[in-house]
């Protein structure tokens, strides 16, 4: 089991937490994903046998949010 921590850009309220938690967690990979507006930081663990990072990314982006480079 690995984990990341990014910035993310964007996250402005618990329903944003919850749209990134959500979308991660769809992932077929990602165990555990968690989100805090307060300071822009999204904690995913996950499996790299199944998952990389950049489709976690992605996962991120596509739910409307920008990954801080």
């Amino acid at each position: 089991m690995a984990n990341i921590q990014l910035n993310v850009e964007g996250i402005t309220c618990g329903g944003c937490e919850k749209s990134i938690r959500k979308a991660l967690l769809a992932k077929d990979g990602v165990s555990d994903a968690s989100a805090s507006h307060e300071t822009g930081i999204v904690k995913i663990d996950y499996d790299e046998a199944k998952i990389q990072q950049d489709a976690i990314k992605q996962a991120i982006e596509d739910a409307g949010f920008d990954v801080a480079a």
